[in-house]
């Protein structure tokens, strides 16, 4: 039907203009607005492709998957519940299917695996991103993830000392908690970003922090990330093992300044500033040196008050 520019006049019924009601939503939709929502996503092109050898999984491209995840979740944000988003892993996947008797071939095993994996693991609500912004944040939750339960189990696996009955995790961790508040505020205000790295077992242990110390307040940090900072820390000074931690500190008006230290026999041992320089203009993987940031200098890692150590627990 086509307008022709007039409007009729509503009717009037008792001296009061008839209304359309809104339509009644049957108690079935409104239940379905409280249930949440759940999508696992294969976020590169060798997990989708591990999952093409199902028959009943119908996708040829991961583009084109991707494409319709995105218009899924959008689908069901549209229907106003919450969404969350899980990352699919096809091995582990197979791995759940054998456990419990599952045909891995199978629409209902995909949807039952992955709620559990949403229950259990690091998910991202969907709040509308785009999905090239969905899925790095999805794989980056996912990493932290594993780096705190991987640090948690080896503190875990150390026990207790032989001499002293300490837990010796424990108290690396809290050790390491120390250190860490030690030296947020030694650094002073500015915007603070730490990584700290270590080596075990052939992998590198990483986690990173952000932090924000303003003039004569309190730092503010985000919790989870604090917590698998010092957990990672913990574990390089408990191994006694090698390791690092550097600092980049942002203020206004200012170069930011680059500071590190090293993890050596279980001890945070401050940098120069030539070695500073040096670890911050070396490639990691093939040693050969690397331009100087232009916006940066390189201080010494300033001394945390950590003392040699008679023995671990003494």
């Amino acid at each position: 039907m086509t307008s022709t520019g007039h409007h009729k006049a509503p009717k009037r019924r008792n001296g009061h203009t008839n209304r359309r009601r809104p339509p009644r939503q049957s108690p079935r939709r409104a239940l379905r607005r409280d249930v949440p929502a759940t999508v696992g996503v294969l976020v590169d092109e060798r997990d989708f492709t591990a999952m093409r050898c199902y028959r009943s999984f119908t996708f040829s491209d991961h583009p084109g998957y991707l494409h319709q995840v995105e218009a899924l979740l959008r689908a069901l944000s549209r229907q106003g519940g919450h969404t969350s988003v899980a990352l699919f892993d096809p091995e582990d996947f197979a791995h759940y299917c054998t456990e419990i008797g599952l045909d891995p071939d199978s629409s209902a095993s995909r949807s039952r695996y992955t709620a559990e994996i949403a229950a259990a693991g690091p998910t991202v609500a969907y709040t509308g991103q785009p999905i090239d912004h969905l899925v790095p944040l999805l794989v980056s939750r996912s990493v932290r993830q594993a780096t705190w339960d991987y640090a948690s189990s080896l503190l875990n696996d150390l026990g207790t000392c032989a001499d002293c009955g300490e837990d010796i995790g424990r108290a690396a961790f809290d050790r390491a908690s120390e250190l860490l508040l030690r030296l947020i505020e030694c650094a002073g205000p500015g915007a603070h970003h730490l990584v700290c790295s270590v080596p075990v077992n052939g992998e590198q242990l990483l986690a990173a922090l952000d932090a924000v110390n303003g003039s004569g307040s309190t730092a503010t940090l985000d919790s989870s990330e604090g917590a698998e900072f010092v957990a990672v820390l913990a574990a390089g000074l408990a191994l006694e093992g090698p390791g690092g931690v550097v600092l980049r500190t942002c203020t206004d008006d200012a170069p930011d300044q680059l500071r590190g230290w090293r993890l050596q026999n279980g001890r945070m041992l401050p940098l120069t500033e030539g070695e500073v320089f040096t670890a911050y203009c070396t490639d990691a993987d093939t040693g050969e040196p690397i331009g100087p940031d232009p916006g940066a200098e390189y201080r010494a890692g300033f001394d945390l008050g950590d003392p040699p150590r008679p023995s671990p627990h003494a």
